[in-house]
């Protein structure tokens, strides 16, 4: 029998919160003595203005800087080896800034990797969809700035994009992913719609509610130095950081929906998305998000009339937070018997006051009751999807492996089978 671990670790990018953090990338970025940076972008926050901003802000520093604004939301492989190849032609680059949500971060995560390592993309993929190569070198500095509150990605070592090919939404994670500074500007957030700030917010909650209630790091077989992952499963750490940001929604989180104008609110949650960033970057997530991706990657076959609310363009799409929402109750529902406290705990930071119960529909019914006030869809039936399509899901969310494997219980088919078709109807 092999010895329980021991050990866990913990990685966070430098930070810098707080209105008017975004003023101060110029000189920021002069304390790295780079010379020429690219800014990353999409459509829909170019033209907020803000990523011209900071690129004026940093050329006020002597340091020569572009704009790319082709990046998508809700990326694909195709979308990443465009910004990837716009990067190599225009290169070399002494670092990079992301200005938007997680889409433009994720992206430039990978640009990153891939203009400073050799190969495609399909090299660094996670496996069992892609080879899992890790990088040979060094990155280069990347600073993020969210514009959302909700994916976190400025915390991770984890970029997210759908393989078209395959109908999957995958990742790559290694530990030189992680952003060297996040810079989180609550004033950026401000004009970010109703139904984005319920599903990026959403999903804030899911990276706490899945880091907090992950397997405990000690319940791992204990590793080799050069065996370890970013994600190491719950600890106290960890722990901390979920529960915070648990409290912090339970405040801010529906007055952030209903009324976007409130500059506290939108203060809080971007504060509860950091710190549950840096919670799940270092716990891991589990079976919601592993639900997600199959979720997300199959709606343009499965659901082509659904369009969110709030989500510019006119393609069908499941956002990435409304995804993992989708599935969140039931989930939570079947790991309830892995730690009652933990999941009676979360149902208590959310609601407190309220007596839902002590049973494992308490925080299922806590949930639901958030997910009707902020006008979250009632389960996959109403993104279109129905009995037949979950045969389909099951095996995408079994290729997420390396998200299950940080689940409190072992699931199997059967498992991700009786949560998904339990969600198709939520309430």
């Amino acid at each position: 029998m092999s010895a329980p671990e021991t050990v866990f670790t913990y990685g966070a990018p430098g930070l810098k919160f707080g209105v008017g953090a975004s003023e101060e990338i110029g000189y920021d970025l002069s304390q790295y003595g780079v010379r020429r940076v690219l800014v990353l972008t999409d459509p829909g926050v170019a033209a907020t203005g803000h990523p011209a901003r900071v690129a004026d802000q940093i050329r006020g520093f002597g340091i020569e800087a572009a704009v790319f604004d082709g990046v998508r939301v809700e990326p694909t492989d195709e979308s990443f080896d465009a910004a990837i190849s716009y990067a190599r032609e225009s290169g070399p680059w002494d670092a990079f800034v992301a200005v938007g949500g997680g889409s433009t971060i994720d992206t430039a995560k990978a640009v990153n990797l891939l203009t400073s390592n050799d190969g495609e993309l399909m090299d660094y993929i996670n496996a069992p969809v892609g080879r899992a190569r890790a990088p040979k070198n060094p990155l280069k500095p990347l600073v993020a700035v969210p514009t959302t509150t909700g994916t976190g990605a400025e915390s991770t070592t984890i970029c997210v994009l759908d393989v078209l090919a395959l109908k999957v939404k995958t990742g790559i994670s290694h530990a030189r992913l992680r952003p060297t500074l996040a810079v989180v500007d609550p004033a950026l957030t401000m004009s970010q719609p109703a139904g984005v700030t319920a599903a990026a917010g959403m999903d804030i909650l899911c990276h706490a509610l899945e880091s907090y209630t992950a397997r405990s790091f000690t319940s791992y077989d204990a590793k080799r130095p050069e065996q370890r992952v970013p994600y190491c499963g719950s600890n106290p750490i960890s722990d901390l950081w979920s529960e915070q940001a648990m409290t912090l929604l339970s405040s801010s989180f529906r007055q952030a929906v209903h009324h976007g104008d409130d500059a506290a609110a939108r203060e809080q949650m971007a504060l509860a998305a950091t710190m549950a960033g840096l919670g799940f970057g270092n716990a891991g997530v589990h079976i919601p998000h592993a639900n997600a991706y199959p979720i997300a990657g199959r709606v343009k076959e499965t659901a082509p009339d659904f369009r969110p609310v709030g989500y510019p363009g006119d393609e069908p799409m499941v956002p990435h937070g409304m995804a993992v929402a989708l599935t969140a109750p039931e989930a939570f529902r079947w790991t309830f018997s892995s730690s009652p406290e933990r999941h009676l705990r979360a149902a208590g930071l959310l609601a407190p006051g309220h007596d839902h119960g002590a049973d494992a529909g308490t925080l299922p019914a806590v949930l639901s009751d958030l997910m009707r006030d902020i006008e979250i869809p009632n389960g996959l039936g109403a993104v279109g999807y129905g009995e037949s399509d979950v045969d389909d899901l099951v095996v995408g969310t079994m290729q997420q492996q390396r998200l299950l494997s940080t689940a409190p219980r072992p699931v199997t088919e059967d498992d991700a089978a009786a949560i998904l078709g339990a969600s198709l109807e939520l309430w």
